[in-house]
């Protein structure tokens, strides 16, 4: 019997696991299909986050929403209500986004210049999502969640929306896994979308390059590791790279900067600030950490 319980949960976990999957892709495919005005991965890029060295103005805020007598959040397909109305200059048919500043509540370094590089990128703010404004009254604008990346809550930061550029796309089957080094700047994956340390293809990151080093929107990072590195953001035995689970001994010792990178995968550049870039990977053979190079293409 604890057998049959045993399979029927580890089948509900993988395949929970396989589902969200199947939906992540399916929403990266139906965004494709959309019109030409709209962007290609239109949610992970409106969902992508961004650092800023100035604090976003925070003078507008969502105020509530409907069925507030026992709803703490809302989401795409709800009413809600803003701090602003005509008597601000707010009219029918504006939309703005969602954002709020958020702060790493576990205070972990991943790796050893992670909390340095994460301070010189500025202030984080997570996307929530965005909302489109359908009746005005004098102090207070009613609208209509239109996107959703998280809930949204009540005192959340409300800015006039404005369209993220993207693109162009590259093709995934042409992307060169041995590719020299470029030559241009190189920086890092310092951490993931909402402090992730660990992600892979169509996740967002954010690395410690931005305008100030000529960083763009639609730029490509390739991103790269370095085996032997004394601040590897695996967990590793010393000397793995070339003694550990030998069957002999090399002629010398190898460090890191005598053997070939290991070249994991690139992205596109979503947003800019002054010393940090939203970067989507759009592709990835293997896990992607915090701590992993990057540089231009």
């Amino acid at each position: 019997m604890r057998a049959i319980v045993a399979a029927f949960c580890l089948s509900m976990f993988f395949g929970a696991g396989f589902c969200q999957a199947q939906s992540q892709n399916t929403q990266i495919q139906s965004t494709q299909a959309v019109g030409a005005t709209d962007h290609p991965w239109r949610a992970n890029v409106y969902c992508s986050g961004f650092y800023t060295n100035q604090k976003v103005a925070d003078d507008t805020r969502l105020v509530s929403g409907e069925q507030s007598e026992y709803k703490l959040t809302f989401v795409q397909g709800d009413t809600v209500y803003l701090s602003k109305g005509s008597n601000q200059g707010v009219k029918e048919g504006d939309k703005f986004s969602v954002v709020r500043e958020f702060k790493d509540p576990l205070r972990q370094q991943w790796f050893k210049w992670q909390d340095k590089l994460t301070n010189a990128m500025g202030i984080y703010y997570s996307d929530l999502g965005t909302i489109e404004v359908f009746k005005v009254l004098p102090n207070v604008a009613i609208a209509k969640v239109s996107l959703s990346c998280e809930f949204m809550q009540r005192g959340d930061i409300v800015r006039p929306f404005a369209e993220r550029p993207a693109g162009p796309f590259k093709e995934a089957g042409n992307f060169d896994f041995f590719a020299p080094a470029s030559g241009k700047p190189v920086a890092m994956i310092v951490r993931g979308l909402n402090t992730a340390q660990m992600t892979g293809r169509w996740d967002t990151v954010f690395v410690n390059l931005g305008a100030a080093q000529g960083v763009k929107v639609g730029d490509y990072f390739r991103i790269f590791r370095y085996q032997g590195s004394s601040g590897n953001v695996i967990p590793v035995e010393k000397n793995y790279q070339d003694r550990i689970y030998g069957f002999g001994s090399n002629p010398k010792k190898y460090t890191w900067n005598d053997l070939p990178r290991e070249v994991l995968g690139e992205g596109i550049v979503l947003n800019v600030g002054q010393n940090a870039a939203t970067v989507l990977i759009t592709v990835a053979k293997s896990e992607l950490y915090a701590g992993d190079y990057v540089e231009l293409e």
